[in-house]
């Protein structure tokens, strides 16, 4: 980092990144993180729901994470939680099913039943 700006431009970057795993908004995407989760590649889909949903600059959405659920076979687990709406619980998701998740479910409301585990 050269100048002020620069700094600037950075904090404001992650404040963006900051602002997505808090809150109280409309929905919510939570990913397992635990070690399982990890080891699946669960980082790597919370790197594209991130930059999927900063990429259609939706402002509506809390992403955060948890740890094992318990099933590590179905790894990596992403739940969407939608205001008036049951859970819906996706298991064996990479990074191209979770940006289907984010067009699919979060942006058009439609459930992808393909990947469902449970909903509740």
């Amino acid at each position: 980092m050269k100048t002020l700006k620069e700094l600037e431009e950075l904090r404001k970057k992650a404040q963006e990144s900051t602002r997505l795993r808090e809150g109280d908004k409309g929905s919510k995407i939570v990913i397992g993180m635990g070690t399982c989760g990890i080891a699946a590649g669960a980082r790597e889909v919370m790197a594209a729901v991130m930059d999927e949903i900063n990429k259609r600059d939706i402002d509506d959405v809390v992403v955060t994470q948890t740890g094992c659920v318990g099933v590590c076979e179905q790894e990596p687990i992403v739940e969407v939680m939608r205001p008036g709406q049951e859970k819906v619980t996706y298991g064996r998701i990479d990074e191209e099913k979770a940006r289907k998740i984010i067009a699919q479910h979060i942006v058009n409301g439609q459930i992808v039943g393909d990947w469902v585990i449970s909903t509740s």
